[in-house]
């Protein structure tokens, strides 16, 4: 899947992904900024990934993990600093959450600052019901 927002590619291409570019923008979460490069790496073999391009530099990251029947989890979903607050994450949901791959399944994602993002494609609270186990 390719799509042009604006002077933005978003792409679910795998090869046109700058692996180095990826690691950088999660060092800079607070969710990721301890995963290591090769569980990074492992993750995006996996997963269905979302690449967002301004000309050849990679700008911006989503992942999907799914069975492809019931449900999806959307994480790592990140934009560069310096290209925020210009609509480019809130059309990267878009474009995930309108996908033909994910409809009909239901969406899952962990946030701890973006529920009003999320909220706007669908998604709700739903602290009673779910459960979390980390690593150690």
């Amino acid at each position: 899947m390719e799509l042009k927002f604006n002077d933005y590619l978003i792409s679910t291409d795998k090869a046109l992904l700058h692996r180095e570019t990826v690691r950088q923008l999660l060092g800079n979460t607070y969710w990721a900024n301890k995963r290591p490069a090769e569980k990074i790496d492992k993750s995006i073999e996996t997963s269905l990934c979302y690449g967002v391009y301004h000309g050849k530099s990679q700008i911006g990251f989503a992942r999907i993990i799914t069975d492809w029947a019931t449900t999806y989890w959307l994480c790592d979903v990140v934009i560069d600093d310096t290209y925020r607050g210009r609509g480019i994450g809130k059309k990267l949901v878009e474009i995930i959450t309108q996908s033909d791959e994910l409809k009909g399944l239901s969406g899952f994602l962990g946030t701890a600052d973006a529920h009003g993002l999320y909220e706007r494609y669908g998604f709700a609270r739903d602290a009673d019901r779910f459960m979390v186990r980390r690593p150690k």
